[in-house]
């Protein structure tokens, strides 16, 4: 989550071995976050973080790291900021690219984006969301929100096989995956995997715990 000590945990992140890095952009109602980032977000929020802010927050972090920055939000805040204003400063700032959480594939297709597909997705949906993400395709593992789980998803491995079957992108899972054997789990079926939830829990005891934590995900998937 974008704040005053997250160019530091950033730097921490890389050491670890963590190959990009998404920046939480706090919403008052993330529809899409379990209860880890949702705290996270009030907190950002009741320190003062906005929008503006987290553009710089960015920029700050660029300084620190080499590994792609994707800023993380919600339409309404671009609502507010304005679509191409805030595509625009993100970029300028040195995000790599954007994620949208509850922005349908359809709608503002003009902005370059990851884009989400989850086992509820059509194929027709999946299919759309491959031709017109940008990089990578970021699979939700479960029908809800994101949050640490005991154990992987059963729904992954079906969705990495639709989707294989429709697009040859880049296949990141996320939503759920919070320990280095469920990380190499999800490796075995999709390219890499996306942790939210359990980094944020590991970065609250500082940065050094973040890149233990980080280097014990790359560890397994090895």
């Amino acid at each position: 989550m974008a704040g005053p000590e997250t160019p530091e945990l950033a730097r921490a992140a890389e050491s670890g071995g963590a190959d990009l890095i998404e920046i939480g952009f706090p919403f008052s109602d993330p529809l899409a976050d379990g209860p880890v980032i949702r705290r996270a977000a009030e907190r950002a929020l009741a320190a003062g973080m906005r929008t503006a802010d987290c553009i710089e927050n960015v920029r700050a972090i660029r300084r620190e790291v080499s590994v792609p920055l994707i800023p993380m939000t919600y339409a309404s805040l671009f609502e507010a900021y304005g679509w191409e204003r805030l595509a625009a400063d993100a970029r300028e700032a040195g995000a790599a690219s954007l994620i949208v959480a509850d922005l349908p594939v359809d709608v503002h297709p003009e902005l370059r984006r990851v884009q989400l597909v989850a086992p509820t997705s059509t194929d027709a949906r999946i299919a759309l969301a491959a031709e017109r993400t940008d990089g990578w395709l970021y699979l939700v593992t479960v029908a809800g929100t994101t949050g640490a789980r005991t154990e992987l998803s059963p729904a992954l491995a079906p969705l990495v096989e639709r989707t294989r079957a429709l697009t040859d992108a880049p296949l990141y899972a996320g939503f759920g995956i919070s320990t280095p054997e469920q990380a190499a789990d999800a490796a075995e079926l999709a390219d890499g995997v996306v942790v939210g939830s359990a980094a944020l829990l590991a970065a609250d005891d500082g940065p050094a715990a973040l890149e233990r934590f980080v280097a014990q995900l790359r560890a397994a998937l090895a």
